[in-house]
């Protein structure tokens, strides 16, 4: 598939002029939302009809109306609900298979014809409702991925020898030289040959803040540039670009089943076959040995009720369903039953940093007045915030944001001028006022300013030190950094809990940020300075030695390995779209210490559907012999069959209660310290 690129092109210098530039805001950073609306889907369509139909019949059956009111609704329920099934199972037959879907519908048939109208038709709800669920997310998933491919723009600005020219990003090759204008996407993988910038990178390596960008260094496709022009020349073809390449491996993760899936479909298989063959055994077997047909078919159709897996569906959907009710009300959003399932099923834990683990903006957490310079805290806090007031780059938002935290106030500036890579400059109070980055050409593995008490290397400050000049003299430092988030210890050691290893930290950030959110947050497992395709790679690692891998993230260069992993959960606050619809469920209020909570629920779950299944099986199992060896009444049948559903439907639905979350798993220990009870 090809990518759409951007704009590189002729020898320019970081001095050129620039014009104003966007703010680099959330926005920016993620595709463009493509949603494909619910009753656009044709199966949507027809379960709606379905169920609204059904309910309608509902009152005036149980009011012993006559039959003429009720009856054509039943009808239009059986018929919009079953004839998408029947068909698919008309065609399936062709192929010489047999599915649950088209027993379904033959049961429903059956049950229409000895007068039980009502279960056939709830059969046909349940199963409409069903197709038209996974139809959706087939069609959002689809959404996403290809909401990925307008992070960059359709056209490029190549240099050619006779100046400049705008191409197809199609046409772009290995070689070609392209000009990055500030404000705009790199559509295009390559490397700098001339100019000077930031590049808001965090749709690839979830780096929280801008990378400066000077000849020598690598460039994306898909993320921003900012205040400064590049040369690029491009390294790789459009369609081998790293965003190309997590489209592709997000499509191929999603085409995979899992184990208990084809498992699943395989049991469905046997299942269907099994029940058609012994209802037109038990047909066929008294019709020959002299019973009257009304009679064969009365007791056929009897096995074909109480051998239907009504029973066995609803043992396995009100638990899931259930808990994901539950996890909503917290702020969970679960997408499915099979994700619900399948989260408690993990056995590891990998999570993403920035964003996840991490607040995922800069914040000033220290102010360093040199010595001598005369300044306090907050008034150098406010010096340096009304210097940065003008500018739109992160750390000048997260250093105003600081200041106006202290409720301090910001003179006005003057004369104010940016510089890409380096910072700013303005005129306070009659005063030239710079706060940037320290040079790069100076060692801040060991210099300290013989003015100021504070080290001016970022590898030491654990975060992003900014030096603060008054005519030319440096006048103190502020540091910043991507906090963890408050419940962030709490969430890896009750993850540490539920699977019994400790979380890995899967980051594209360096190795000395990484190491220095794990210690932190206590995890010990720190993988840094990991692309997209590296994360995958790690989780299938994991994967490859018999683990059930949940991974946690919020980015674009997550979605690959929310798709490859077990289970994948996206933050939602600042989640890319491309994350929160590959993911298997969504933390909505961002609160980190949900994801055991929801882990913890969906174990309970799936206890609950082993419980269900036991009793479900039970009872069919014996109504079928009784069928079999004696003589069941239809009445009873029906009887045992419905109570048996609604048996399973209320003990599934006992997750309900407000006791089923529990944000932290010593709410659900023993005294003694054993294991939590089971629901």
């Amino acid at each position: 598939m090809s990518l759409h690129a951007f704009l590189y092109g002729a020898r320019v210098s970081s001095t050129l002029d620039s014009p104003p530039v966007p703010a680099l805001d959330a926005s920016a950073r993620t595709a463009p939302r493509r949603r494909t609306r619910v009753l656009a889907l044709p199966e949507a369509r027809w379960a709606l009809l379905a169920t609204a139909a059904f309910l309608s019949a509902l009152p005036l059956h149980f009011a012993d109306a006559p039959g003429w009111t009720y009856g054509p609704l039943y009808a239009i329920a059986y018929l919009a609900g079953g004839w998408e099934p029947l068909l698919a199972g008309l065609r399936a037959l062709r192929g010489k298979t047999l599915d649950v879907d088209l027993l379904m519908i033959v049961a429903a048939l059956g049950a229409a014809a000895i007068g039980q109208v009502l279960d056939g038709a709830l059969l046909i709800v349940i199963f409409a409702t069903s197709g038209a669920l996974e139809a959706l997310a087939t069609a959002r998933t689809a959404d996403s991925v290809r909401g990925l491919l307008d992070l960059a723009p359709a056209t490029a600005t190549r240099v050619t020898a006779d100046g400049e020219e705008s191409v197809p990003v199609s046409r772009l090759r290995v070689g070609d030289e392209l000009l990055i204008r500030p404000g705009e996407r790199i559509g295009a993988d390559g490397r700098v040959l001339d100019g000077t910038s930031e590049a808001d990178q965090a749709t690839i390596t979830g780096e929280p803040l801008p990378v400066l960008k000077t000849p020598g260094d690598e460039v994306f496709a898909g993320t921003l540039n900012g205040t400064g022009a590049l040369r690029v020349r491009v390294e790789r073809d459009p369609t081998d670009s790293v965003i190309a390449r997590i489209v592709t491996l997000v499509e191929e993760a999603s085409r995979t089943k899992a184990p208990t899936q084809l498992f699943i479909e395989k049991i469905e298989q046997r299942y269907a076959v099994g029940v058609v063959a012994a209802t037109l055994t038990v047909f066929a077997v008294p019709l020959a040995f002299g019973a009257d047909l009304t009679g064969a078919l009365l007791r056929a159709m009897t096995f074909m009720i109480v051998a239907s897996p009504c029973a066995v569906v609803l043992a396995t959907m009100p638990p899931l369903l259930s808990a994901i009710a539950t996890a909503g009300r917290h702020g969970v959003l679960v997408k499915s039953a099979l994700a619900m399932e399948r989260l408690g099923e993990i056995d590891t834990a990998a999570l993403d940093k920035t964003g996840t683990l991490t607040e995922g903006a800069p914040e000033v957490t220290a102010v360093r007045p040199a010595t001598g310079s005369g300044l306090d805290e907050d008034a150098l806090l406010a010096l340096a915030a009304a210097a940065e007031h003008p500018s739109e780059h992160p750390l000048a938002r997260a250093i105003v944001a600081a200041a106006r935290t202290r409720d301090l106030r910001l003179a006005p500036a003057r004369d104010f001028a940016a510089k890409p890579g380096h910072g700013v400059t303005a005129t306070v109070d009659g005063r030239v006022v710079t706060v940037g980055r320290p040079d790069p050409g100076l060692d801040t593995d060991t210099h300290t300013d013989a003015n100021t008490n504070a080290n001016t290397d970022t590898d030491v400050e654990g975060g992003t030190v900014v030096r603060v000049e008054r005519d030319g003299a440096l006048v103190g430092t502020l540091v910043l950094a991507d906090r963890p988030r408050t419940d962030a210890a709490e969430t890896a050691a009750g993850l540490t809990a539920l699977t019994g290893t400790s979380p890995v930290l899967l980051t594209g950030d360096n190795p000395r940020a990484a190491a220095q959110v794990a210690t932190a947050t206590g995890i010990t497992d720190v993988r840094a300075s990991l692309l997209p395709e590296d994360k995958v790679t790690a989780v299938r690692e994991l994967q490859r030695a018999g683990r059930k891998v949940l991974f946690v993230g919020d980015g674009v260069n997550d979605a690959p390995a929310l798709a490859a992993a077990h289970s994948g959960i996206a933050m939602g606050r600042a989640g890319s779209d491309l994350a929160l619809e590959t993911a298997d469920a969504v933390v909505v209020r961002d609160e980190l210490a949900a994801i055991p909570a929801v882990v913890r629920l969906s174990r309970a779950a799936r206890r609950l559907v082993v419980q269900n299944l036991l009793v479900a099986g039970t009872f069919i199992m014996v109504l079928v012999l009784w069928d079999l060896l004696g003589h069941l009444p239809l009445p009873l049948g029906v009887a045992g069959h419905e109570g048996s559903t609604v048996l399973v439907g209320l003990n599934g639905l006992r997750l309900l209660r407000e006791s089923a979350w529990r944000l932290r798993e010593s709410a659900g220990r023993r005294p003694d310290g054993g294991r939590p009870r089971a629901l």
